[in-house]
C-alpha cells in the first residue's frame, strides 16, 4: 500500500508542472516529451537538466543528479524523505485552498478599522500597494466557516494549519500576505508573536519573478519593509522573510549577472549587519556583485520612509553602499 500510495503521489504531480511552478529556466522542447533547460539543483551556466514527461523523470548531465519528483524536492528543498513527501503533498492540495483563504482575508481587510490603522501607521497607505501584495486581515473566528461552506473539510484546513487542533483559526488579528506556497501573518497586537507562517517551506524571495529581470536589486528583510519601498517607487525590490535565506533563495539571488544591495536592519546589537556582512561573503564567493546599505542607527526601511524619508535620500544610500 505504500508503494502504491507513492506511485499515486507521482502520477498525480507531473515533474514538469512541479518545475515550472518553481520557475524553472526552460530552452523548450528537445523531442516529444523530453524537455532541457538549466539546473537549479546548482549554479548551471549552460543547460544541462533533462526532463522526460513521459516517464516523469530528470536528469542533469552537469551534476550528475536524478530521479522523480520526490527525489528533486528532497534535494531542491535540501530536505529528508519525509518532509519532500509533506512539501509535495501541501503543493498539490493547497494552491486552490490559499487562493480561497488569501480572498476572504482581502474581503476582510477594510472591514476592520483596527487593521487599517496599523497600516497607517506602517506608513502602508497606497491601495495600488495594497492591491499588489494582495494584503489581508485575519480577524480570528469567521474563516473556519468560510472555507467549510466552500466544501473543505475540517482535517484539510488543520492539515494546511489554517486552525488549530481544538478547531481555532489560526491566524487571529494579523495582517495576512501571501507567499509561494505559504501565508505569512504580522501580527498587530502587541501581546502576540510578530510572525507566523504556515507548516512548511516559506518559498523563494517575494515576487521574484516580477524583480529577476532587473540588473540591480535590493533585498530587505521583512514585507512592510518591502511595502515601504515599493510604495516609494523602488520596484527593483525583494524580501527574504529575515536574515537567513534558504537554499532556494539564495539560489535565485545567484542565477544570473547582478549586483544586490542589501538593506538589512539597522539593530542596535548588529544582528541585520552582521547578516548582511555574511551574505554579501556568501554571494561574493559566487561571483555575484554584493553592498551592503547602511541606515540610519535603530532604522529598517520601513521606518526610513515612516519617520520622513523619501526616495531621494534613500538613492543617496544606496550609492554610498559598500562591499
Amino acid at each position: 500500500m505504500i508503494r502504491q500510495a507513492l506511485d499515486e503521489l507521482k502520477h498525480q504531480i507531473p515533474l514538469l508542472d512541479y518545475l515550472q511552478s518553481h520557475h524553472w529556466q526552460s530552452i523548450g522542447r528537445l523531442s516529444r516529451g523530453r524537455w532541457m533547460g538549466l539546473c537549479p539543483l546548482h549554479q548551471d551556466r549552460k543547460p544541462s537538466l533533462v526532463v522526460d514527461t513521459c516517464k516523469n523523470l530528470f536528469y542533469c548531465y552537469g551534476c550528475g543528479r536524478g530521479g522523480d519528483v520526490i527525489r528533486f524536492a528532497e534535494l531542491y528543498h535540501q530536505v529528508r524523505f519525509p518532509q519532500a513527501l509533506g512539501l509535495l503533498c501541501q503543493w498539490r492540495g493547497m494552491a486552490p485552498l490559499l487562493d480561497e483563504t488569501t480572498s476572504f482575508y482581502c474581503m476582510q481587510l477594510q472591514r476592520h478599522a483596527e487593521a487599517v490603522a496599523y497600516l497607517h501607521q506602517r506608513g502602508v497607505r497606497s491601495p495600488e500597494l495594497i492591491e499588489h501584495m494582495r494584503i489581508g486581515y485575519a480577524p480570528g473566528g469567521c474563516l473556519r466557516g468560510w472555507l467549510t461552506q466552500l466544501g473543505y473539510s475540517l482535517h484539510t484546513l488543520h492539515q494546511a494549519g489554517l486552525v488549530t487542533t481544538a478547531g481555532y483559526d489560526a491566524y487571529k488579528h494579523r495582517l495576512v500576505f501571501p507567499l509561494e506556497g505559504n501565508l505569512y501573518g504580522r501580527s498587530i497586537s502587541a501581546t502576540a508573536p510578530p510572525h507566523r507562517f504556515l507548516p512548511g517551506a516559506k518559498g523563494g524571495l517575494y515576487s521574484w519573478e516580477h524583480v529577476c529581470r532587473y540588473p540591480k536589486v535590493i533585498l530587505v528583510e521583512g514585507l512592510l519593509d518591502y511595502a515601504a519601498l515599493w510604495q516609494a517607487g523602488f520596484r527593483n525590490v525583494t524580501c527574504a522573510m529575515g536574515t537567513q535565506l534558504n537554499a532556494y533563495q539564495f539560489r535565485q539571488l545567484c542565477d544570473g549577472m547582478r549586483t544586490i544591495y542589501l538593506a538589512f536592519d539597522a539593530d542596535v546589537n548588529g544582528s541585520g549587519q552582521r547578516a548582511a556582512r555574511a551574505l554579501s561573503e556568501r554571494l561574493s564567493g559566487q561571483g555575484v556583485a554584493a553592498l551592503r546599505v547602511s541606515l540610519p542607527d535603530s532604522h529598517d526601511p520601513n521606518s526610513f520612509f515612516v519617520q520622513g524619508g523619501d526616495a531621494r535620500q534613500f538613492e543617496s544610500l544606496l550609492e554610498a553602499a559598500e562591499p
